[in-house]
């Protein structure tokens, strides 16, 4: 009982099992039941999971909202939104990954079932140094605005391309200094081959390949998604809570979004809007000597910003049903 009790990062160790007791019965659900073998998952499908797993972040942050409070719940709804708006990004990144890898649809959702688990902890390691900077040193939430400033204004400017795979360095690095078949061997990360003496030594498949970019690029999204959290609230598990949850019900999502992707093209403008409004609101408390931005308002806003983005992109792209190819 005392373990239970005993403060780990500003909550009783019970509320931090109890999460992890959450996300680990649905991984077990999904991969042990639902998932078992390797199969392309439809866009009912996919739509039915994601709905199930946005359920059950809602909830969780009711049950946030009944336990710590209305101002904890309207952070961690808001913050559950944010990052499931910014993540929606990363589902342009990884159609590319396996489009230039060649992976079929079937074994999409292996690599990214254990993509989550790398998410899990580089998400935990990112959010612990970010909430020990945040306590150590309180001016660098006022980097993390501004950096989110400058990131909106950037994304607000930038082109809609997302680059060429086929340059991408880490690719060419990984390719030149490790062995990497040039086909799939089924569902595995790593083959006996023989090597360049004849001997049988380990290989990486494309599979694995594809493991390690959407990994890398959840690293750089997170660099945008982590401060923008912490200019919401700065209680880490609000922070991490909100952040898994989005995260898990994005990859669920992401086979429904792949093939509709070009009806949200304007949502990037939205949310590098949204950055700038999470930035600058930081320097708006202060202004008006608040202690905090009011959170039902920064909830409010965020709504209207991003259903003006999803709006405006619908409207725009509805006699556009080519450009899915």
């Amino acid at each position: 009982m005392e373990f239970l009790l005993a403060d780990w990062l500003g909550k009783p160790a019970w509320m931090w099992l109890a999460f992890m007791g959450v996300v680990v019965g649905l991984l077990a659900l999904d991969l042990g039941v639902l998932h078992r073998g390797a199969k392309e998952i439809g866009v009912r499908e996919s739509l039915l999971l994601s709905g199930m797993y946005i359920t059950i972040g809602v909830a969780f942050g009711g049950w946030v909202w009944w336990e710590m409070g209305a101002q904890p719940g309207i952070e961690y709804l808001t913050g559950f939104a944010i990052e499931k708006s910014l993540a929606m990004d990363n589902v342009f990144v990884i159609a590319m990954i396996f489009g230039y890898l060649a992976i079929p649809r079937s074994l999409q959702h292996r690599v990214l079932f254990w993509g989550i688990l790398g998410v899990i902890v580089l998400r935990a390691v990112m959010i612990g140094a970010g909430a020990a900077l945040v306590s150590q040193f309180g001016w660098v939430l006022y980097l993390f605005a501004v950096f989110l400033i400058l990131t909106g204004i950037r994304m607000f400017m930038a082109d809609d391309g997302h680059g060429d795979m086929g340059e991408s360095r880490l690719i060419r690095f990984i390719r030149r200094r490790f062995r990497v078949t040039d086909d799939l061997d089924g569902q595995r990360f790593f083959v006996r081959r023989p090597g360049r003496d004849g001997r049988m030594v380990w290989w990486a498949t494309p599979m694995f390949l594809a493991l390690v970019m959407i990994e890398v690029a959840d690293v750089i999204f997170a660099v945008d998604s982590v401060p923008a959290i912490f200019a919401i609230t700065t209680d880490p598990y609000i922070v991490y809570t909100s952040n898994i949850f989005a995260i898990l019900g994005l990859r669920a999502l992401y086979f429904a979004l792949a093939a509709v992707i070009h009806r949200f093209a304007y949502l990037k403008q939205a949310l590098a809007v949204l950055l700038i409004f999470i930035g600058g609101k930081v320097f708006v408390a202060d202004l008006f000597g608040w202690t905090k931005f009011p959170a039902e308002w920064s909830l409010a806003i965020t709504a209207l910003i991003l259903t003006a983005g999803v709006v405006w992109s619908l409207w725009r792209t509805r006699e556009d049903p080519g450009r899915a190819a």
